[in-house]
């Protein structure tokens, strides 16, 4: 089988590149032959006719209408697995899959489909207006990028998608992450019947070293919308816990006057990562916003550590709740509910052990590359057949 993997790739790499280049070696080494369409925004924005392009691209992109185009021709795929077409690809492209008679498969990473910026987030809490009132137009009245030209430009895009209605007549089936987001589509009206479930996957073994940690994990963007700032408030009440966060800085104003207890590692990747998951007691995130599906919590699970996460978006199913939690939900944004669950977690360590083990299981049995490989396989033969 031959796969067209779509992909515009953002201006640093992050976690929906990474979700792309697994899944070419996924299908790789199963035997699949992977073609890739792949275009960059990085350094667009740098200037105000990159700006512009940008903004008249993700209307409607001549270039990616016609690579696709070639592509298509060229290669001759059996399936069309789309991932973010914005800016410079546009949603237009997917009417060349239509006229080919290719079918699509469009992974959802974020909430793009029904919120211009993706994250169904404004003034850094969950805001799902747009969705509610059946347009964009919110994002330009808020300005939710924080840019006129941006937020205009975002709000008209999807618009453009959503009277063209490319997503709706060209997407066979939209692959979500979590079924938070499923039912967000739903309720946006999209066809229910088009929509599966498939999460995101991890190489995962059968053996982890089950010894408690010495500090407290965390692994991300250290910025506002994640929470961090929460995070390192906990770690100011409490000098005893040992905190250590690892990810590029982006609001370099909420680990000023960082408290002693505090480290920042910096980016981390490979075996470097894989030891600082090691090391840790458990893994914590805070996300004021709702999220895709974080990676960093199976990759932690990979090393036996429970998670510690807000109880919104795709956290409560992945985390869950009662016997079946792989670790801990706290009420979001709430820095004494998340400092409740720190410091019990961590003065708790056989309580530690068996969250753990319990992540490591459900990566194994819910996760792990393999039975995601096959969640794949079947559902793009239920597409062919």
């Amino acid at each position: 089988m031959k796969i067209l993997l779509v992909h515009n790739d953002y201006g640093k790499y992050s976690g929906e590149e990474s979700v792309v280049d697994q899944m070419a070696v996924m299908w790789a080494e199963h035997g699949h032959q992977v073609v890739q369409l792949r275009m960059s925004t990085a350094d667009s924005w740098d200037s105000l006719g990159g700006k512009m392009h940008g903004f008249l691209a993700g209307l409607y992109s001549p270039k990616g209408v016609r690579e696709m185009h070639r592509i298509l021709k060229e290669e001759r795929p059996d399936v069309v697995n789309v991932h973010n077409l914005y800016p410079f690809i546009s949603p237009a492209a997917l009417f060349e899959c239509k006229k080919a008679g290719v079918p699509v498969v469009m992974t959802v990473h974020n909430f793009r489909l029904i919120c211009p910026t993706g994250l169904f987030m404004r003034d850094g809490k969950p805001c799902e207006l747009c969705l509610e009132r059946g347009n964009e137009w919110d994002c330009v009245r808020y300005n939710c990028e924080h840019s006129l030209l941006k937020s205009v430009g975002y709000a008209a895009r999807n618009a453009v998608a959503r009277y063209s209605g490319a997503y709706r007549k060209c997407v066979d089936r939209f692959a979500c992450i979590t079924d938070f987001q499923r039912q967000k589509l739903i309720q946006a009206g999209f066809d229910a019947t088009k929509i599966v479930v498939i999460p995101n996957a991890v190489v995962a073994t059968s053996d982890y070293d089950p010894a408690v940690g010495t500090y407290v994990a965390y692994s991300g963007r250290l910025s506002r919308e994640k929470g961090v700032d929460l995070i390192v408030e906990v770690a100011r009440r409490h000098p005893e816990i040992t905190f250590r966060f690892a990810g590029a800085l982006r609001d370099p104003d909420i680990v000023e006057n960082l408290p002693t207890n505090v480290t920042l590692v910096g980016y981390l990747h490979g075996e470097e990562l894989n030891a600082f998951y090691k090391g840790a007691a458990f893994f914590v995130m805070a996300s004021r916003w709702y999220e895709g599906f974080p990676v960093s919590i199976l990759e932690a699970a990979q090393f036996g550590k429970p998670t510690i996460g807000p109880n919104h978006g795709g956290f409560t199913e992945i985390i869950g709740e009662g016997d079946a939690a792989i670790g801990r939900l706290f009420a979001p944004g709430d820095v004494d509910a998340l400092e409740q669950q720190i410091v019990s977690l961590w003065n708790n360590p056989c309580e530690i052990t068996r969250l753990g083990e319990k992540a490591h299981d459900k990566l194994l049995r819910e996760y792990s590359t393999e039975v995601i490989y096959q969640e794949w396989n079947d559902l793009i033969k239920s597409i062919l057949l």
